[in-house]
């Protein structure tokens, strides 16, 4: 397969269904572009709202090849939980992360409860 970029006999499954993922993952976010701009570009309300159907479908699928990365190739987890469900400049996070002002926006931040 041409996915593959060294040996496929030096690859365990692990990393083959790690690139089966990541593939599957750009073909989705790809059909999320392909029917967003079908939508967008239609005139007819009926068609638009199928594309836009068909569009959420694809988010959907490529939410559940992230979450599979995430629990299965190390880095995903950590860099999703910096990243992901935050507040402010998305460029700056990493910085606000490092310096510890934490960016979660879902935190109650209720402090020390003794």
């Amino acid at each position: 397969m041409e996915q593959y970029h060294e040996p496929l006999e030096k690859l365990d499954e692990k990393t083959q269904n790690i690139t089966r993922a990541i593939t599957s993952l750009k073909e989705e976010l790809e059909a999320v572009d392909w029917y967003n701009q079908r939508a967008q570009a239609s005139q007819d309300e009926e068609l638009r709202e199928i594309m836009a159907h068909n569009r959420d479908e694809e988010i959907e699928h490529a939410c559940m090849l992230l979450e599979w990365l995430r629990r299965n190739m190390d880095k995903w987890d950590e860099e999703l939980s910096t990243y992901l469900f935050t507040d402010g400049p998305v460029a700056h996070i990493e910085e606000l992360a490092m310096a510890g002002e934490g960016t979660q926006s879902n935190s109650l931040k209720i402090g020390d409860l003794k």
